[in-house]
């Protein structure tokens, strides 16, 4: 299903970001990418890849419970607790 932007200025992400759920896991996936995993009460960033996936990123984290990360911080590939 596509990611809604709720939290972005950006109006809609036309369907370049979509979520994916799979068994227990719920994934992001910007372009052809996945992005960032999440399970349970954890998500795995896999990276810095562009400003517009970071706002994809983002947009996960925050509607997951989750803050906002930098590129610094996406480059550590995080695994972050929500």
């Amino acid at each position: 299903m596509k990611l809604k932007s709720v939290y972005s200025s950006q109006k809609d992400f036309y369907g370049k970001a979509n979520v994916i759920v799979e068994g227990g896991q719920t994934k992001l996936k910007s372009y052809s990418t996945i992005v960032a995993v999440k399970e349970g009460n954890k998500v795995k960033v896999k990276g810095w890849y562009s400003k517009t996936t970071a706002i994809h990123i983002n947009e996960f984290l925050l509607q997951n419970g989750g803050k906002k990360l930098n590129k610094k911080e996406m480059e550590l590939e995080p695994i972050i607790n929500l």
